[in-house]
């Protein structure tokens, strides 16, 4: 059985993005907070590292990190609050959450940390939807654009490529 579209419905275009950047993020030895009602809670906080797009670039500094749930059907839920700091000095809040699904095939390889950034990422599922905020009026125009982000292993850390939702 099929239902009628809703007629309040309207045909709008499909997002469109546009790259903003490429970050690396260093990580620290992750906290492993242990199992709770909701899954095993994991920080992993943030070392440092770089960012560089078209608009802006800079470093990722060492505070922050990911307060990551692992569920317990696999799949790790990201809250992540990072601060970066623009080549030009001015400071922004990044925040995002996201999702990733590593399929139970991987997870052995994903488990190994001396090898698990060699992992393509075309095995796994690893998207978020960073926010920015910012008393900059350099940067004022990040506090309303919305991101969508792939992320993928590196050695060391953690990188993601970030596209604005046009």
């Amino acid at each position: 059985m099929t239902s009628a579209l809703d007629p309040r419905t309207k045909n709008v275009a499909e997002p469109r993005t546009t790259h903003l950047f490429d970050m690396i993020v260093d990580l620290d030895p992750r906290l492993d907070i242990g199992p709770g009602p909701l899954g095993r809670r994991m920080f992993f906080g943030s070392a440092g590292g770089t960012f560089a797009g078209p608009r802006l670039r800079g470093d990722v500094l060492a505070v922050g990190g990911d307060w990551g749930l692992f569920r317990p059907d696999g799949t790790l839920a990201l809250d992540v609050r990072l601060p970066l700091r623009t080549h030009d000095g001015d400071l922004l809040h990044m925040t995002y959450g996201g999702r990733w699904v590593t399929p139970p095939e991987a997870r052995a390889e994903m488990a190994d940390p001396e090898r698990r950034h060699l992992v393509d990422p075309a095995r796994y599922y690893f998207r978020t939807n960073p926010l920015f905020e910012t008393g900059s009026e350099r940067y004022a125009w990040l506090n309303d654009v919305v991101c969508v982000a792939t992320g993928y292993l590196v050695e060391g850390g953690i990188a993601y490529r970030v596209s604005q939702l046009l």
